[in-house]
C-alpha cells in the first residue's frame, strides 16, 4: 500500500484540489535596463565583498535578486542602500548569473 493509498484510507471525503499551474518565474518579472549593472570587489575590516549596484528598477526586484544570488552562491549578504553586498569574491559566477538573466554586467576594479 503506497503513501496515495493511505491517505485516501485516512482521509475518504478529501478531493485532491486541481492547480492551474499558476506559477510565475520570479526572474521574468524583474525589470531589465539599458545600462550595466556595476559589480566591484572591496575589503572590509579584512574580509573580501562583492558589491552590486546601479539598479534603476524598483527595490523589490533587486532585493528578489539579492535573495537569488545569496541562494545561488550558499552564502551570506545583504541588500543596502541600493546595493547588493555578498560576503566573498565572487565578481566571475555573479557577472555570469546576472548575464544569464539578460542584464549588462561592468566589472569595476581589480
Amino acid at each position: 500500500m503506497d503513501l496515495q493509498d493511505q491517505l485516501k484510507n485516512l482521509f475518504p471525503d478529501h478531493r485532491p484540489e486541481e492547480n492551474e499551474d499558476v506559477t510565475e518565474d520570479k526572474h521574468d518579472e524583474l525589470w531589465m535596463q539599458e545600462e550595466p549593472l556595476l559589480c566591484k570587489y572591496e575589503k572590509r575590516k579584512g574580509k573580501p565583498i562583492t558589491i552590486i549596484e546601479g539598479y534603476t528598477g524598483a527595490t523589490n526586484d533587486f532585493k528578489l535578486l539579492a535573495k537569488e544570488i545569496k541562494t545561488l552562491l550558499s552564502v551570506g549578504g545583504s541588500y543596502k542602500d541600493d546595493k547588493i553586498i555578498i560576503q566573498g569574491d565572487y565578481r566571475d559566477q555573479i557577472m555570469s548569473f546576472l548575464k544569464d538573466k539578460g542584464f549588462k554586467v561592468k566589472r569595476v576594479g581589480g
